[in-house]
């Protein structure tokens, strides 16, 4: 993800970052209600505490406690989960008088649940534990209801674990074992902390957590150590592999490989490999974090990965365990920012511009990227088309996001933000110039979100471009800013930093892709159609809007001194509404669908789709049989067909 360097840096981007809580903010109750009334000062919805806030308060901060609901019992919490109105008035009466006795009242029940957690640890040690063949029942967890069921879930949690050791030789399950044990009784040491000091910091800590979480899905409280990490995330720059996580219980399996990082260039990891130890050390069980920060070194250093890789099908899986070495290198993770290809067609070529993310930096800039890209194939080519593959980018710079869309518009509003205050400030393109005038189709999926639903809005606001793929894209359509000012060295406030929606932004058409994405003109379903995800499936999603639409900019946001003065140089040249691809759209749509109806590969792939046959993270969308992508390049070549002679007939 690609952040502004600044002191409140506009976000655009899906962020989901857990840390550990390594050194407690030095925080007291003052600090507290002064870091909830800036960010109530700076939301874009709320402005006050009310019943609503604190209801989710209470429930984010009881899951702070046990995000994995093996602590606590349902009795044990009910009263907080399903607070009276008087439970309610009394904690925001206190909370103003700074007094927290409610979120202690909780913590001193976690305090049992530990001791209770701790007997069920023993009798685990000493029964015979079974292999568990069926986890389905450990994902979407609801609170136990009964010690005999949070009992049985721990056993089952034992089960997975077992079964994931025994790839491992007798020491390393040891110390496997040793590990997790020492991981749950470090966590429950912080919490049970004996200093009245620490302890009132954890609480204040888990509540600023509890509190900036149930503003909103993106708004978050983070420790000193988790905004340092944080600010690593924002540069895009480590030492390591090179190669994307996922906890799988019993092991890390790797999601995705890094162009241009260590992995890749060795060819030695696989997608699907599941990592289970780092240099010797068992990793299973572990905080992924964790086991990241282990991976991660000095450049130049080796690194030994124990993996296991599976090979053949399901009735004749053979498990492989395989150490790997790999040397620690630079891992830029946005080293795939732009992939270019071209495909012959007529007496010409259509381009395939994939852009990973929205960046810049001193040297380059998704929007000088692609101009250049642009320059290079026409210099060299007949350009007939451009295909602008947005899937997968989650976004990045609003700036960049602004530029983008300008490369195929004269002038004009591509973007709108509307602040907590409810200024709201357009941002233009104000060059005239277009990189690209012809035909332009964006394809897109469920996870293209933020600045890529930006840029895919606006330039199908303006008639610029033909919308291509899933039904719609992910909805974020919220903007953030974060405390941190990385200008000066990074330097963190020892009392913790925050992340906080500030607005919302539209296009020119006024409305705005929260909530709802933006839709496609023609959809061709893609790995991500019959999966849940998306900015309605968050925890706690602001609603959508819509502005006024700007096609008739009248420069209102600009001060009057200046208005007529901009007006004359700038409204020449506006982009105007174009219906190029309107009157093609139903030809379009039903080519696409008799061609998808008629690919016996098109529709296996739609049915392992709807069946979930395979693990969406592991399946490479960008490979040969992208048939999404195939089926966009047929849609390019008949408008394309189309365009050409709608021209020769007029």
């Amino acid at each position: 993800m690609r952040l502004i360097k600044r002191n409140l840096f506009i976000f655009l981007t899906l962020l989901c970052i857990n840390f550990v809580y390594a050194t407690l903010p030095d925080i007291n109750s003052h600090d507290v209600k002064k870091k909830t009334m800036e960010l109530l000062h700076s939301h874009v919805n709320y402005k006050k505490i009310d019943n609503q806030l604190i209801v989710r308060t209470l429930d984010n901060f009881i899951e702070e406690l046990d995000p994995s609901k093996t602590y606590f019992l349902k009795e044990d919490i009910q009263r907080w989960l399903s607070p009276s109105d008087e439970d309610i008035k009394k904690i925001i009466s206190d909370y103003y008088k700074g007094n927290f006795s409610t979120f202690e009242s909780i913590h001193l029940v976690m305090s049992k649940a530990i001791e209770r957690r701790n007997k069920f640890e023993t009798l685990i040690e000493k029964d015979n534990i079974p292999k568990s063949s069926n986890n389905e029942e450990l994902s979407n967890l609801e609170w136990a209801n009964s010690e005999n069921e949070l009992y049985d879930r721990l056993l089952k949690i034992r089960s997975l674990q077992v079964q994931a050791v025994e790839k491992i030789d007798d020491e390393t399950a040891e110390k496997f074992f040793q590990r997790v044990k020492k991981k749950r009784i470090n966590r429950e040491k912080e919490l049970l902390t004996s200093s009245q000091e620490e302890k009132s910091k954890l609480i204040y800590t888990y509540f600023l957590k509890a509190f900036s979480g149930a503003l909103d899905a993106y708004s978050t409280y983070f420790t000193p150590s988790e905004a340092t990490q944080f600010m690593m995330q924002v540069q895009q720059r480590l030492f390591g592999i090179g190669a994307q996580l996922r906890d799988s219980l019993n092991g890390f399996s790797i999601v995705r490989i890094l162009d241009g990082g260590p992995a890749k260039k060795t060819n030695k990891l696989k997608i699907n490999d599941k990592i289970i130890a780092v240099n010797k050390e068992p990793v299973v069980g572990m905080d992924i974090e964790k086991a990241v920060e282990l991976i991660r070194g000095k450049k130049n250093t080796p690194v030994l990965l124990t993996i296991l890789r599976e090979h053949g099908d399901s009735k004749d899986k053979i498990t492989e365990k395989l150490d790997v070495e790999i040397i620690r290198g630079e891992v830029v993770l946005e080293e795939t920012r732009l992939e270019t290809k071209v495909e012959p067609f007529a007496d010409g070529v259509i381009a395939n511009l994939k852009l990973f993310s929205f960046y810049q930096d001193p040297k380059s800039s998704s929007a000088s990227d692609i101009k250049k890209a642009l320059e290079e194939i026409q210099s060299k080519n007949n350009l007939k088309g451009v295909i602008l593959d947005l899937r997968n980018n989650s976004g990045g710079l609003l700036s960049q996001a602004k530029e983008v869309a300008g490369l195929f518009i004269t002038k004009g509003i591509i973007v709108s933000i509307k602040d907590s205050s409810g200024h709201i400030q357009h941002l233009r393109d104000l060059d005239g110039k277009m990189a690209w005038d012809g035909p332009l189709v964006i394809l897109v999926n469920k996870a293209s979100a933020s600045a890529a639903e930006i840029v895919t809005q606006s330039l199908q606001d303006y008639g610029r471009a033909l919308v291509v793929g899933d039904e719609n894209t992910f909805g974020k359509g919220t903007f953030q800013v974060f405390t941190l000012d990385s200008s000066h060295d990074g330097k963190v406030n020892l009392k913790g930093e925050y992340k906080v929606t500030k607005g919302k932004y539209y296009t020119v058409s006024g409305k705005s892709p929260q909530l709802v994405g933006v839709k496609s003109d023609i959809v061709v379903p893609g790995i991500f159609s019959g999966i849940e995800i998306g900015e309605k499936f968050s925890k706690y999603p602001l609603q959508n809007d819509h502005i006024e639409a700007n096609f008739e900019d009248d420069l209102s946001d600009i001060p009057v001194l200046h208005r007529n003065e901009i007006g004359r140089l700038y409204k020449h040249n506006l982009q105007p509404r174009l219906d190029s691809y309107v009157k093609h759209l139903d030809t379009l749509r039903k080519n696409s669908t008799s061609r998808l109806t008629l690919n016996k590969s098109y529709q296996n792939f739609i049915k392992s789709v709807e069946e979930k046959k395979f693990e969406s993270e592991s399946f490479d969308i960008f490979s040969q049989a992208d048939l999404q992508l195939a089926e966009t390049y047929n849609i390019m070549k008949d408008l394309i067909f189309l365009m050409q002679l709608n021209e020769q007939i007029m």
